[in-house]
């Protein structure tokens, strides 16, 4: 199983969601809303990793648009964005200080085989050394890339507004607050976020994340 309990297959996603619902009735609930939860297990390396940086802080819709266009010029590997101009970079969408970010994580040559033997914590900080590496976007890579079962992104809003809505809560959880509330959710902490996402999606009528 290696160093953590790792997500493989939808099989692996509906006993999380099992245990949650079985653990909390908001849970329950929001599961007979949401259906079966999608997979979401991605391949790790330099590529997933740049997407992750791609959708920071801007729509699903804008995120999906610039890795498209990055896409069809071949500009997802490291190589290819170490001698890209700033216009090709800007030409498919990224700002001056994702280029930046795009930049920093090509040449910091991550060994993102030596990620998948680490702790999730030293993934985190092993990642967040990297300029444009934030806890989200590491945590995300830990969750969908590394399949990672106990993890959870606090810092992300559309979790933060789902669990404002599921658990009826006066205002939207702060990421502390809302990083103390998933401790509850361990070991299932990974689950707990793509139910989250679930539901925003059936609340909100959008996507909350790529």
């Amino acid at each position: 199983m290696g160093v953590e309990r790792l997500i493989y297959t939808a099989d692996c996603v509906a006993e999380g969601a099992d245990w949650l619902a079985s653990e909390n009735a908001r849970f329950a609930w929001a599961i007979k809303q949401t259906g079966p939860l999608p997979l979401r297990l991605r391949e790790d390396g330099f590529e997933e990793l740049l997407s992750a940086i791609v959708s920071q802080q801007v729509s699903v819709a804008s995120a999906k648009a610039i890795w498209s266009r990055m896409q069809s010029v071949s500009l997802t590997k490291s190589e290819k964005i170490l001698i890209a101009s700033d216009e090709d970079l800007k030409g498919c969408g990224l700002s001056r200080q994702k280029m930046r970010y795009a930049r920093a994580l090509a040449e910091a040559r991550i060994d993102y085989t030596g990620l998948r033997a680490l702790p999730s914590d030293q993934v985190v900080q092993t990642l967040t050394k990297v300029i444009g590496v934030g806890v989200w976007t590491a945590e995300i890579y830990a969750m969908f890339s590394l399949g990672r079962a106990d993890v959870f992104a606090s810092g992300d809003l559309a979790l933060q507004e789902s669990t404002r809505l599921l658990f009826k809560l006066e205002a939207r959880p702060t990421e502390s607050s809302l990083r103390s509330m998933a401790q509850a959710w361990s070991p299932w902490r990974s689950v707990a976020a793509r139910l989250l996402w679930a539901y925003y999606r059936v609340a909100k009528d959008r996507e909350g994340i790529r």
